[in-house]
Parts: structure tokens; sequence; C-alpha cells
């Protein structure tokens, strides 16, 4: 075979493989996307439209209404359950950087050969199941007499996000070079100077890492805050949602879809913005512990 022919089909092979990528990615997408374009469809659909069997569910088979996002966002608590997510999880979010922080930094200077087993053993109490820490975790809330309060879930959440934040940092932390900060030192600065100044620029793109995943894990739990909280007022998204606006055997399908819609928009949006500090995070904490 001549090189022109092989460079030839090296290029067709090439072409072919891209080709190939790109449809997989773009077959991945539509399907992670299909239940988000699902609940869009239905948040602004007409109930004659949604109902009928014979009408395509993925599909206008009448024109659009917004009434039902209006209903949601004007007669019921939807509002409040957004709010209350939003303040408690800025609040655990803040409450897990200023403990983790200092805590993953610590362990990973520690130059000692259980300092390592001790940042496994604390991310593994993230992995204990929650209907197990329920009982201990309810007698420090009556304790606390936080009883029927969202400020319950404020003292809870972090019990979830601090173990694991606290094993990420520490991989965020050991990436970069001691001999940084022990420069800063010999320059003037104390041990929290040169963790200030130099240490916490570097693992930016960690701290965003922990951000995300700490909002995420308190957006998403169901067990606690339904033990915890039952009064209307107080409720968050994840539990108002599922047991407000369902009454007794009605289903009310185009709010229900449009809570998601309103949920899921902002944190995206939110996420793709962060999108390349996270994913920077994450790789290099993944290198470090590895």
């Amino acid at each position: 075979m001549i090189p022109a022919e092989r460079t030839a089909r090296a290029r067709r092979r090439q072409r072919l493989g891209t080709i190939a990528v790109h449809a997989a990615a773009y077959t991945a997408a539509l399907l992670g996307a299909g239940p988000f374009l699902w609940s869009t469809l239905t948040a602004v659909k007409l109930n004659r439209d949604l109902y009928d069997p014979a009408h395509s569910p993925l599909w206008f088979n009448a024109p659009p209404t917004a009434d039902h996002l209006v209903h949601l966002l004007r007669h019921t608590a939807f509002p409040t359950f957004a709010r209350n997510t939003l303040w408690i999880s800025t609040l655990v979010v803040a409450g897990t950087l200023v403990l983790a922080t200092p805590a993953g930094y610590a362990l990973a200077r520690l130059r000692r050969p259980w300092a390592g087993r001790l940042g496994m053993l604390i991310f593994l109490t993230y992995l204990v199941p929650p209907s197990v820490l329920f009982p201990p975790l309810s007698r420090l809330v009556a304790a606390a007499g936080l009883q029927d309060s969202d400020w319950a879930l404020v003292l809870i959440y972090p019990t979830m996000t601090i173990p694991v934040s606290v094993w990420l940092l520490m991989g965020f932390f050991s990436a970069i070079p001691a001999r940084l900060e022990e420069q800063a030192m010999a320059d003037g600065c104390t041990r929290f100077a040169a963790f200030r100044w130099v240490a916490l620029p570097l693992v930016a793109p960690g701290l965003v890492a922990v951000m995300v995943l700490s909002f995420v894990l308190c957006m998403g739990e169901y067990l606690y805050a339904t033990a915890f909280v039952a009064r209307t007022a107080g409720k968050v998204v994840s539990t108002g949602v599922p047991t407000e606006l369902i009454g007794g055997d009605l289903f009310y399908w185009q709010s229900l879809q449009g809570a998601v819609v309103l949920v899921v928009v902002p944190v995206a949006v939110v996420f793709n913005l962060l999108l390349k500090r996270f994913v920077a995070g994450f790789t290099a904490g993944s290198v470090a512990v590895g």
C-alpha cells in the first residue's frame, strides 16, 4: 500500500471515529436531558392535552399555557419552599467551608503516618446510612430545642457535608507542594498567612467543587427534612413539593413538573458557570488522593 492511500485511510478512520464520538455524546446528552424536557413540556400543557391518551406526551397538541406555573408561584407554598432551601443550603455550605477547609489542610500537612487513615475514617462516616444516625441526631435536635424548626436542618446537614468535604479537601491541599508555604513562612509569613495567601488561592477549584457538592447534597436530602420539619412554612423543596402539591389521590402534574423546572434551571445555570472549576477541582483531588 502506497503512503498516500495509507494516509487517506487513516484520515477516514479518524473522521469516522470523530463522528462516532460526537454521535455517542449527543445521544447521551439527549437521553440525560430527556426527563427534563418532558417535565418542561408537561409544565405548560393544558389539561385536555396532557390527559388525552391519543396525544403525544412529547409534543404540543394544544397551545401551551403558563397558568399552572402562575398557580404554583401565587397559590401554593412553593416560593416558601424555595426560599427555605436556598437559605438553609447557603448556611450549610458556608459552615462546611469554615470547618472542612482548615481540617482538610491540617490533615494534608500533618507529617504523621496516621493522617491519611484519619482522613479516610472521616470520609467513612459519610457512608453511614442516615437511618442509623437518625436516633442520635433526633436526641441532638431535641436537646437543642429545634423540634419542627428548619434550623434543625442547618444543624444536621453538616453531618453529611463536612466528612466528604474534609476528605476531598485533603486531596486538593496535598496536590499543592508544601515548599510554597514554607517559602512564604521563610519570607516572614505566619502559618495562617501562608494558608490564607498561598494555599487557599491555589485550591480555589477544590473549594468550588466542595460548594457545589454540599449544595446539591442539601437540596436532595429527604429523610431528615421529612422527620424534623412538619409545618408547611418550614419545609424545603425536597419535601414540600411531593407532600403539599398532591391532594389525596389528585396529582397536579403540571405544577409538580413546573416546580422541577424552576428548581433545576437556576442550579443548572450556576453549575455550568462553575463547571470548569468544578471539574478541575475534582480532577486535582482525585489525582492527589489516588
